[in-house]
């Protein structure tokens, strides 16, 4: 599951990098965490992973400063956060989480843009056996780390799966582990890159050439290049 699933990962942020949108979509995600938890990232468990991850994108400290300013201010924007479904070229499965002040034109968006490449969007919950809600963290290796004693204190903490990278480990863990996990890596001051709820296929679609797996990406890309949109998971199988 892992290992797939970070390939399109990759991917996603290697876009995210070459892209001004990539700061507009961390600063939506700061301004959620501080409507749900307050501006002090001491106190606020969202709010310090999403200036973990800002930072690993590269956002300039003073526009992370300058994003909790406002969505701690009167006036603030109210962004919902509301996920769509859908089916893409080849029968690929397809979510997309969006955070928006206005529905109505944030589902006139995503249904156009699947009604361009001839799909639709389906109906809430159709995919509910196809993804399932889990907790990502990469986080730094330690030069000193026991990874099996490691690994065997974070299970009790929800862990379902640990994959070495480079110079990073990818924590993967329940949804109602999330919490937990991240309260317990901060205890063990392991530096946390980034972190969050992601929507892991359960089951894969194979495509047949690159043509075909070329189709679905470009679905992709038009999706995430949607001010509205912050992620987009499919169950495409990436080789």
């Amino acid at each position: 599951m892992g290992r797939i699933f970070e390939k399109r990962k990759e991917r996603m942020f290697a876009r995210w990098a070459k892209m001004a949108k990539a700061f507009t979509k961390m600063g939506k995600e700061i301004a959620i965490a501080v409507k749900l938890g307050g501006g002090d990232p001491t106190s606020n468990p969202r709010l310090r992973l999403a200036i973990q991850t800002a930072r690993s994108l590269n956002m300039p400290k003073d526009r992370i400063e300058a994003a909790i300013e406002r969505a701690s201010g009167k006036g603030a924007e109210e962004l919902v956060e509301i996920t769509y479904e859908g089916f893409g070229p080849h029968k690929v499965a397809v979510i997309v989480e969006t955070a928006t002040d206005n529905n109505t034109r944030t589902v006139a968006n995503i249904r156009s843009i699947f009604n361009r490449w001839g799909e639709t969007l389906a109906n809430s919950g159709a995919l509910k056996f196809v993804f399932e809600r889990k907790g990502v963290f990469r986080v730094s290796r330690p030069a000193k780390l026991d990874l099996s004693d490691f690994e065997l204190t974070l299970i009790d903490y929800g862990l379902e799966e640990l994959i070495e990278m480079d110079d990073s480990l990818l924590l993967y863990c329940t949804f109602e582990g999330y919490v937990g996990l991240q309260r317990c890596l901060e205890e063990m001051k392991i530096d946390i890159q980034s972190a969050g709820i992601e929507q892991l296929p359960q089951s894969f679609v194979e495509v047949s050439s690159e043509q075909e797996e070329a189709d679905v990406e470009k679905l992709v890309n038009a999706l995430e290049e949607d001010d509205d949109v912050q992620s987009v998971y499919t169950n495409l199988r990436v080789k």
